[in-house]
């Protein structure tokens, strides 16, 4: 029997595959400059499964709704795709960084990732030409400036990082040299690390060996790139910072800089001097590499685990420089590096999840 042009249009129609997650190997990364929208039913979401201990951190701290995260993330390349000077990553691992960053809110995400670029394309000297196989920051790499340790406290603990500027000669390399090796590692964990992302990062700053000559690289201009980069520009959050080995003279800078800070972030502040037991009372022993009384791995070897990783997002960095913003295509005031970094004003308080 024939059928009817109706009953044939619903026979041969396609059925709308169910929604679901789905793993992917990682890096993965789109070159593409935009998407149209597609409604949650179209596609599926590309990220990486995440341990049930960080699925229920991020519920209860980030507000992430699993049901949800398809169709955010389908809003953010939507306005990406109408949003003209900005040229962005949209791959869906890159975008809900973000949205767990701002705790998913779409307005601050929207805000975050036009920042993120804005910053970036004002600050050249430290996000273009990244290319690791580059002599200078190949030798960066190797000293082991920053380091994220590879072990955290459980499976939902934050990211630690160690940094060490000691270990480079100030004489030798600029800061910028060596601020933009940390980019490049803060990069990667962006994109790889969902203990950082969703949980956050400590820091330890040890500052033995740190010279006059290190303190004289951070001019006021620079200081207020890294704080707009760290705090306007970044949707990773700290969570905590310890100095140790601090050299004389060290607490009254300190302190003076801690008059720009919230009260959370005061609180979150701690100087432990020469005394590694007071560090051990907040990071356990077991975690920290074995040149400082721990029981993870050395220092050569955790550099040199994190060369090769560098070395593998080659591509990425290279990639890198082709996305930004153009300002002759903002609608309103453009960002440009006079509008984001100029000195006139005073210090906004640093606020940190």
């Amino acid at each position: 029997l024939g059928l009817s042009r109706a009953r044939k249009r619903r026979y041969h129609r396609k059925k709308t595959p169910r929604t679901r997650f789905a793993p992917c190997p990682w890096p993965q990364f789109s070159v593409a400059r935009s998407v149209p929208f597609h409604s949650p039913r179209d596609a599926m979401v590309n990220l990486r499964p995440i341990s049930d201990a960080l699925n229920e951190k991020a519920k209860r701290e980030l507000n992430e709704q699993p049901e949800r995260i398809e169709e955010d993330l389908a809003a953010l390349r939507q306005w990406l795709a109408r949003t003209p000077h900005i040229r962005a990553r949209i791959d869906d691992q890159f975008l809900v960084t973000f949205l767990r960053g701002c705790k998913y809110s779409l307005e601050r995400a929207k805000e975050k990732i036009d920042m993120f670029y804005s910053v970036r394309t004002a600050i050249p000297e430290l996000m273009r030409n990244r290319d690791p196989e580059v002599g200078r920051i190949r030798e960066i790499v190797r000293l082991g400036v920053g380091l994220p340790l590879p072990q955290t406290d459980g499976p939902d603990a934050p990211r630690i990082m160690l940094i060490r500027p000691g270990v480079y000669n100030p004489k030798h390399y600029t800061i910028e040299e060596i601020i933009k090796v940390s980019t490049m590692i803060n990069d990667i964990l962006m994109l790889e690390d969902d203990n950082m992302v969703i949980a956050g990062q400590v820091g330890i700053l040890d500052l033995a060996n740190v010279s006059s000559s290190h303190f004289l690289q951070f001019t006021p201009t620079f200081v207020k790139k890294m704080t707009m980069m760290s705090q306007e520009a970044s949707p990773l959050r700290q969570k905590g910072f310890h100095y140790i080995n601090t050299p004389t003279g060290f607490e009254t800078v300190f302190n003076m800089f801690k008059t720009f800070m919230s009260e959370k972030n005061r609180s979150r502040l701690y100087v432990h001097g020469s005394n590694l037991d007071s560090l051990y009372q907040h990071i356990p022993k077991r975690l920290l590499p074995k040149e400082y009384g721990g029981e993870s791995d050395s220092l050569p070897s955790i550099t040199s685990a994190w060369e090769k990783k560098i070395l593998s997002y080659r591509n990425y960095f290279l990639e890198e420089d082709q996305y930004g913003t153009d300002e002759r295509k903002r609608v309103g005031r453009a960002k440009t590096a006079e509008s984001l970094f100029g000195m006139e004003g005073s210090f906004r308080k640093l606020e940190v999840d």
